[in-house]
């Protein structure tokens, strides 16, 4: 049996993976393996670029979590991570980073191809490094700039099974680059408040909470018809563009909301609904996938 302390050192390490946002992008690497090919792909192949994809981005992860210790350790939503709270030190952090980043790009390179080792090393070193260490401290529109990073796991996953860049992979990854600002934004407007105290200038900070509301009800648009290229393109079909568009209006639906109501309540809810929304969106591609092979 696990002493306590063993077991609380696990899950300091597991928080620093930042599980929640790995599992929402291993889902979108995945959705793009499986549409890269007509079928199933390699078994071997997809568990070797999942795992590959999944070590890579808890590493960024973990260092985002060393970079950004001191900031955290002020906000009330970051303060009890593993680094604020004195569970773990500096040294644990970057060494657990660097052997996870390693891996990543040892298992990529050898079971999966060149290409993705180098797109997942550039898309860690930017969410890690380019966005955490400059962007996000320069810029109010750091979130729209550094999500070209976050944005790459179909990518990768399309990269994975095919060995190549396609269109249809850049359009998954343009999908999520134009979600990822009212996404985030919603989430900083109702903690806009701590965001300032750290001097970490997102948008609601530097422009007020009012225009920020604007901006993501123009995303949200823009998003909108974003999702209807697939269909437009031949990508997708009719059961793809069935679900895209009700979620599309969904989202319009609550950034509307938020104009009206203007209280952090209605920000979370929609920052809520903005998980679920990418998440049914890209289920809504694979499902079409399958149906449309089968027919």
């Amino acid at each position: 049996m696990s002493s306590p302390s063993s077991v609380l050192s696990w899950k300091n390490y597991l928080t620093l993976c930042k599980p929640n946002v790995v599992a929402e992008m291993l889902f979108t690497a995945i959705v793009g393996m499986l549409l890269a090919v007509p079928g199933m792909p390699p078994i071997a192949l997809v568990i070797y670029s999942t795992l590959g994809i999944a070590l890579a981005a808890s590493s960024a992860a973990a260092l985002n979590h060393f970079i950004d210790r001191k900031a955290d350790a002020e906000m009330s939503r970051t303060e009890n991570r593993p680094l604020p709270k004195g569970n773990l030190n500096t040294t644990n952090v970057i060494s657990f980073a660097v052997v996870l980043g390693v891996g990543s790009m040892l298992l990529l390179i050898f079971k999966v191809n060149v290409l993705t080792a180098v797109l997942t090393f550039l898309s860690l070193f930017g969410y890690a490094i380019v966005y955490t260490v400059y962007l996000k401290r320069a810029s109010p529109q750091n979130i729209v700039i550094g999500g070209a990073f976050g944005a790459t796991p179909p990518l990768l996953g399309w990269c994975a099974m095919t060995g190549e860049i396609h269109p249809y992979a850049l359009l998954l990854m343009l999908i999520i680059f134009v979600w990822t600002p009212p996404h985030f934004w919603a989430l900083a407007i109702a903690r806009r408040e701590e965001y300032a105290k750290v001097n970490i200038p997102m948008l609601p900070v530097t422009h007020g909470a009012e225009f920020t509301r604007l901006q993501i009800l123009l995303y949200t648009v823009l998003l909108l018809i974003v999702t209807l290229l697939p269909y437009l393109t031949g990508m997708s079909g009719w059961i793809y563009l069935a679900s895209a568009v009700p979620l599309g209006l969904g989202f319009i639906y609550f950034a509307v909301l938020m104009m009206r109501n203007k209280d952090n309540k209605t920000a979370m809810k929609t920052f809520g609904y903005s998980i679920v929304y990418i998440t049914v969106l890209f289920a809504g591609l694979l499902i079409d996938h399958y149906v449309m092979l089968n027919l």
